[in-house]
């Protein structure tokens, strides 16, 4: 499909043919789902912790003897029903990722840059590029352009002094397009891709 491409100040420059086993495809909400859970799930950290009965501090004398106090008999001070006693199947240190096929993986970007191109929400410029560090004159960009919540992707590198003038500005990311994920492309209201970002994703995708 035809898409028209703009400068950063949304003046019309050309346009772009895009791929429609990229750009085109059948949007799926339960891929999407599927890959941003695997997304967050591999980004856990995964340090809770509670201790056991053999990591929590006392003896393990008999608290009180067997029959003839009128209570239940108890055999460990550290047991799970005495207080602060250790906590029976409590989280532990361990990793939350799991394996997602390379080819679910893909369809989920392309489902996501479809769901962009659909919605209006995608953006193509000629390049990313700044003459200098200047966050208000981009962000001055962004108002014009009523832009308030974008995800940038560019070619195999970012433009140093586009990310610097990018960086303090809330709502706003910028990645290489190596870098580009269901996860970033769907939390961001718009996404904007260099025509190098378009080559890379298609070759990447296709």
């Amino acid at each position: 499909m035809k898409y028209s491409v703009t400068n950063l100040n949304g003046q019309s420059v050309g346009s772009i043919e895009l791929s429609d086993s990229v750009f085109g495809v059948e949007v799926r909400e339960d891929i999407l789902a599927r890959v941003i859970q695997w997304q967050l799930d591999k980004r856990r950290a995964g340090t809770h912790k509670a201790k056991d009965v053999g990591e929590v501090s006392g003896s393990g004398v008999k608290p009180f003897k067997q029959k003839g106090t009128g209570r239940a008999r108890q055999g460990l001070d550290r047991a799970p029903q005495m207080r602060h006693g250790g906590v029976v199947f409590g989280p532990v240190v361990r990793s939350h990722a799991y394996g997602l096929t390379k080819k679910v993986r893909a369809l989920g970007m392309r489902v996501a840059l479809s769901l962009k191109a659909k919605n209006g929400k995608l953006v193509i410029v000629d390049e990313l590029t700044s003459e200098k560090p200047n966050t208000k004159a981009l962000q001055s960009v962004f108002n014009k352009n009523g832009w308030k919540s974008v995800l940038f992707v560019g070619g195999e590198t970012v433009d140093n002094n586009f990310a610097l003038s990018a960086r303090n500005i809330i709502n706003v990311d910028v990645l290489p397009s190596q870098g580009a994920n269901v996860y970033d492309i769907i939390r961001r209201d718009m996404l904007v891709l260099s025509k190098d970002a378009v080559a890379q994703l298609e070759g990447r995708l296709k």
